[in-house]
């Protein structure tokens, strides 16, 4: 959690030193119990992505997300035109591929729940040409800038991580 605590910090002090020195926003909390929350939601053999919330931090919007994923749910290889993720591992492991070239791409439609409230624009295809592939465990951080492919190739049983979405462009809904 001291992760994105750090990150939180990063983008506030941004907004802060573009902004008047008199200016005072309150910072905003993401509590470990919203985020075990969301993940007791999930489904135990399937995929689920909740966004838990979203400010606005001058025009950019940043968020935060509990992610659970097991080795039986539906998994495809993914792009996102304009959002940066960075992805804090709790629990399990997987094998992810960043980078690279998606095969079969197909864009999401304009009103599906990933467009409008996890990560704005987005492809996704059959897999990935050409990547990196890490196998990545709980500890561990991964930055996904906008605009790089990305796609568990393998999850060990279930893996769970936090997810904080920075939105440049404000187009996901505040919550």
């Amino acid at each position: 959690m001291r992760t994105i605590m750090s990150v939180f910090i990063l983008v506030s002090g941004v907004s802060l030193a573009q902004s008047k020195t008199d200016n005072t926003k309150p910072g905003t909390a993401v509590l470990g119990s919203d985020i075990q929350a969301s993940l007791k939601r999930a489904p135990a053999d399937g995929v689920q992505d909740e966004s838990i919330k979203m400010i606005a931090i001058e025009k950019t919007h940043v968020g935060v997300g509990a992610v659970h994923r097991a080795a039986k749910g539906v998994n495809y290889a993914i792009i996102h035109d304009a959002l940066t993720e960075v992805y804090h591992v709790l629990s399990g492991s997987g094998t992810l591929v960043t980078g690279g070239t998606v095969t079969k791409p197909e864009r999401f439609p304009a009103d599906s729940k990933t467009v409008k409230e996890l990560a704005g624009p987005s492809w996704r295809g059959a897999a990935i040409q050409g990547g990196t592939t890490r196998k990545i465990k709980a500890g561990d951080l991964v930055i996904i800038p906008a605009g790089t492919a990305h796609w568990w190739t393998q999850i060990d049983g279930v893996i769970d991580y936090e997810v904080i979405r920075v939105d440049p462009g404000g187009m996901l809904a505040l919550k």
